[in-house]
């Protein structure tokens, strides 16, 4: 199977490894923080994709669970603090990797966006914090809109 995460850049590469990390941080802001107990979960979660995930995504997960745990923490730390600015600048973040998105076919991309749907999902309930109202900050074109 065609890896095709591979295709992009290496700088397309390593903004797109980010995805998970940015979506695990949206979950885990519910009060403008990421404990460790949600790290600890997003890291977890994240190494388990890389054997768990559509084949589609192996190439891309196998490259995330290298970098996810630092990336979280880098991340975490630049990230402003407090819920309302820390929500604006993540999604700013989400809304660049959209590009990305749709340099992929409509298969992959819609399998990424499940996938991401699923982290989301998983760390908000790392202290049994649903984001009931959640809205999936990227669109992906052909698919949402």
């Amino acid at each position: 199977m065609v890896n095709v995460f591979e295709n992009l850049s290496n700088t397309d590469q390593l903004a797109f490894l980010k995805f998970p990390v940015y979506i695990s941080l949206l979950a885990a802001n519910s009060d403008g923080k990421t404990d460790d107990q949600e790290k600890k979960i997003a890291v977890e979660f994240d190494h388990m994709k890389t054997y768990t995930c559509n084949p589609l995504l192996i190439g891309f997960y196998k490259k995330a669970d290298l970098v996810f745990k630092d990336t979280l923490q880098q991340l975490d730390d630049e990230l402003p603090k407090g819920k309302t600015q820390r929500d604006a600048a993540i999604k700013a973040e989400l809304k660049k990797l959209e590009s990305l998105l749709l340099k992929f076919d409509k298969v992959y991309a819609a399998t990424m966006h499940q996938s991401m749907k699923s982290f989301k999902d998983h760390v908000s309930r790392a202290h049994n914090n649903f984001l009931e109202s959640f809205i999936f900050p990227v669109p992906i074109k052909g698919l949402t809109y």
